[in-house]
């Protein structure tokens, strides 16, 4: 997985400058999160992973997929990874992508898992205290997840903030041996 994220990185990188260049940041993120919704299809997947698919038409199939919604500098950078071999890369390259958009805006993507599903005044009031520790807007994902018994799991980029039930009884396991 980390091997995926380093080759990825300098393709997210060189895309994201050109974004910011051309101002067409939002539109190469929807172009990148189309390309790899359709390499990571499960029809799509079972022709990439066939060695007997000639790469030319592998090229093809995908380029004719994306063609209506990719302008002439996505299409290029599709052509350059399957020159490369790299059209695999596609997922971690439009989550690099995203990441590099989030820093550059001023927001994260947080992740929360909650035993419980937050009320809306619940949300809005967690959201503003995650503002704060974090010095940074953010655009938060719930999901509820009952094995944590009480409490929240936050997830904010490569930063956990365990505040669940589950890991302070993990925590206080882990002291107890």
């Amino acid at each position: 997985m980390t091997e995926l994220a380093t080759l990825a990185r300098p393709y997210a990188s060189a895309v994201f400058k050109r974004a910011k260049e051309t101002a067409a940041t939002t539109q190469w993120s929807e172009s990148l999160a189309l390309m790899s919704a359709v390499v990571t299809s499960e029809e799509v997947l079972k022709v990439v992973s066939n060695p007997k698919v000639n790469k030319d038409k592998l090229g093809e199939l995908v380029l004719d997929i994306c063609k209506d919604h990719t302008d002439d500098e996505g299409t290029n950078f599709l052509k350059l990874l399957l020159l490369n071999n790299r059209l695999s890369l596609l997922p971690n390259i439009a989550e690099q992508f995203e990441a590099l958009k989030a820093e550059e805006e001023g927001y994260v993507d947080v992740e929360v898992v909650s035993a419980y599903a937050f009320s809306k005044e619940a949300k809005q009031k967690f959201s503003t205290t995650l503002e704060k520790k974090l010095n940074k807007k953010i655009h938060m994902n719930v999901t509820v997840d009952k094995s944590l018994i009480g409490g929240v799991l936050v997830r904010a980029g490569d930063r956990v903030i365990d505040g669940s039930v589950r890991g302070q009884l993990q925590q206080l396991q882990k002291a107890l041996m």
